[in-house]
């Protein structure tokens, strides 16, 4: 009798924690679900009041007069490459930088991981008008005016800040797997180059793929840095600063807000569902080396 009374309080806790989660769920999904829905309306520049959870017709043309507009295309290719080409030299740069701080023993090396998470503790519109700054004045071949209003200029940017968190995140990974992993190669005659290919970059697959969907993530989305440094080029167009045009200065036409919005969340949706097995997974390593 005990042990079927802890058998039914146990099922009713579990029963409570899924309601609450549930109800969490349906709660946090009513904004979602509220701008599918209403991307098909027709709205005069102002929302219906009360709210509507359900359409009341299935209409394509906000989704049409937002992939009809001259500046869509340029605004879908700078995103696919201001991403794409800013997440591989992050990653690159970071898992070669996490490496280091975390198998290579080298004076100030502490000290200089310190730095890097000091610099993830400065909110980023305080860095804005110094990066400004050092971007006007770097004057390089191809770019005698600096690189405010540049692709290079934003992509540098992106692949500075995100080195450093990056890194922080690699580094406790390649720090979890076993020495005796490295050591075998040292006594083999390898060096830190076959170590990091050869051992380390296979293992940490799922990691680097893990921060890379959260690193793409954020780059898709991003909106202030690209506004300062390249929103006065209509050449330089992403979907965060369409998203933002869409947006009247007295009025706005909300369906094309709303479908614009989901059209620039599918694709990291679709990123997800399909590499969501590429996750962070555990025991990659067991019986790799023996106890």
């Amino acid at each position: 009798m005990k042990k079927a009374g802890i058998k039914a309080s146990e099922i009713a806790g579990q029963a409570m924690i899924w309601m609450l989660l549930l109800a969490a769920l349906f709660v946090s999904s009513i904004p979602f679900i509220f701008m599918i829905t209403n991307s098909f309306e027709e709205f005069s520049y102002v929302l219906p009041n009360p709210p509507r959870i359900f359409p009341t017709r299935l209409d394509f043309s906000a989704y049409e007069y937002i992939i009809s507009r001259s500046d869509f295309p340029t605004a879908v290719k700078n995103s696919v490459i201001n991403t794409f080409g800013t997440v591989g030299f992050a990653v690159f740069i970071s898992m070669l930088s996490a490496y280091g701080f975390a198998r290579i023993k080298f004076k100030g090396r502490e000290v200089l991981f310190r730095i890097y998470l000091l610099t993830l503790m400065v909110p980023g519109f305080l860095n804005i008008i110094p990066q400004f700054v050092v971007l006007k004045s770097l004057a390089i071949p191809g770019f005698p005016d600096g690189l405010v209003g540049t692709r290079p200029g934003l992509m540098l940017i992106y692949i500075a800040t995100g080195v450093c968190g990056h890194t922080f995140f690699l580094r406790n990974f390649f720090r979890n797997l076993p020495d005796a992993l490295s050591e075998s190669a040292l006594i083999d005659g390898g060096g830190h180059g076959v170590i990091f290919f050869r051992i380390m970059l296979p293992l940490s697959t799922p990691a680097i793929g893990t921060m890379s969907i959260f690193a793409i993530q954020g780059m898709w989305e991003e909106y202030f840095t690209a506004k300062v440094i390249v929103g006065a080029q209509e050449s330089m167009l992403t979907i965060p600063l369409l998203l933002q045009r869409l947006n009247g200065q007295h009025a706005t036409r909300w369906e094309w807000v709303f479908a614009c919005s989901l059209m620039a969340l599918l694709p990291i949706v679709i990123l997800f569902v399909v590499f969501h097995k590429k996750l962070v997974v555990g025991g990659l390593t067991s019986g790799s080396v023996k106890e």
